[in-house]
């Protein structure tokens, strides 16, 4: 099982608790995660990502352990604790303003 850290607005969307777990298969990689939710909560589609282009929305961050993974290929593999539960992969509304 990976867990996921959804923003409240997505959470509010989905119906859903702060913190989801979802099956997916190895390897673990970003577009498998965003796959499994969107399968998993309809809801979501379009959310994180364009769905003709799939490519990550301006305003989504996205980070495992600690790090930035927004700009990281989304068919790179995860770090392992990620792939085992040990830490949640983080879907961030990014902020902008002035």
């Amino acid at each position: 099982m990976i867990r996921v850290i959804l923003p409240t607005h997505l959470r509010r969307l989905a119906n859903s608790n702060r913190e989801v777990e979802i099956n997916v298969a190895a390897p673990i990689t970003i577009r498998a995660i965003l796959d499994s939710l969107e399968e998993t909560y309809p809801m979501l589609r379009g959310t994180m990502r364009d769905q003709t282009t799939l490519q990550r929305r301006a305003f989504v961050r996205f980070f495992a352990c600690g790090q930035d993974y927004s700009h990281v290929a989304v068919d790179d593999a995860l770090p392992d604790l990620i792939a085992t539960g040990a830490e949640p992969f983080w879907v961030v509304g990014a902020m902008a303003g002035g």
